[in-house]
């Protein structure tokens, strides 16, 4: 099975801050892409719709806004649309309008972090995209500096909004994230090395250098979740990216990344993504265009 989709070649030029347009419509049907631009994607009245950011997959409700990192494949459905007029605002700009100095300046480093977190794309709470919604659609009404002004604007209140939740798992998409710690990044590379053999705690902690008790404390602080929660995020990464880019079986390819139970396996792997490894296989792999 090829791993290649299609890039699209959005109309932003190398002159622009960014690009905006807006659109009604009845369904989605754009395939499955990616862009090196960074996007920022309104929808409204799309209930029933799917959306499909790397390898998630999810049902949506209503409205919604989502920013999209550089090259993260994405694309909306109609599946069980119940609206008859989808509301879209597409705002897309490049990955490197902020230079990378600039946005290291103290009162940039919530929207630095938040360029991060999109790499995995990110969903923003209902509250957050009710207030930022209309402004997306004022805008595109606006033109020059004032409308520059206002994205900087629009996306310093998006970094600085509360809950928010990252879409696709950060293995699949390739992406490394700092954790102010050397230990727990030589932890973290440790883990990708050799997720596909069994990982103990006592292990992780000796790398480390720490009592098992102190390493498990210090790792979630850290990265926000416990080593167990970690290791399997990153073998079902793995795994997911295995069931589309390969035809191996699921049983040899659940092996092959760490998991030594297919009952197991197939139990977290829908607890996480909502579907069976075979159902996420066959959804994703049907909507592949090769190139």
């Amino acid at each position: 099975m090829h791993s290649n989709i299609i890039k699209e070649i959005t109309p932003l030029t190398n002159s622009d801050c960014f690009s905006i347009f807006e659109r009604k419509k009845s369904e989605f049907d754009f395939p499955l892409h990616y862009h090196e631009e960074m996007e920022l994607n309104f929808i409204a009245n799309a209930s029933g719709a799917r959306r499909v950011i790397g390898d998630h997959i999810e049902e949506i409700v209503d409205n919604e806004l989502v920013l999209i990192g550089s090259n993260l494949p994405h694309v909306w459905e109609t599946h069980k649309l119940v609206g008859k007029e989808i509301h879209e605002v597409t705002l897309q700009f490049h990955k490197d309008l902020f230079d990378e100095k600039f946005l290291r300046r103290n009162q940039l480093r919530v929207i630095r972090e938040m360029f991060e977190k999109a790499k995995c794309g990110i969903l923003f709470s209902k509250e957050t995209t009710q207030i930022m919604g209309p402004r997306l659609v004022k805008l595109n009404k606006k033109h020059g500096f004032d409308s520059v002004l206002e994205l900087m604007s629009i996306l310093h209140d998006l970094s600085t909004s509360r809950n928010m939740r990252t879409l696709s798992d950060s293995t699949f998409s390739n992406v490394e994230f700092s954790y102010g710690s050397r230990r727990v990044e030589k932890v973290m590379e440790y883990i990708n090395l050799n997720f596909d053999k069994q990982i103990s705690l006592a292990e992780v902690a000796r790398i480390a250098n720490m009592t098992e008790v102190s390493f498990s404390r210090f790792f979630k602080s850290r990265t926000g979740i416990s080593f167990i929660d970690s290791l399997i995020e990153i073998r079902l990464g793995h795994a997911s990216r295995k069931l589309i880019d390969t035809s191996a079986g699921i049983a040899e390819l659940a092996y092959n990344c760490g998991f030594n139970n297919i009952s197991n396996f197939n139990r977290i792997f829908k607890k996480k993504k909502g579907c069976t490894p075979k159902e996420f296989r066959e959804n994703l792999s049907g909507r592949r265009i090769f190139v």
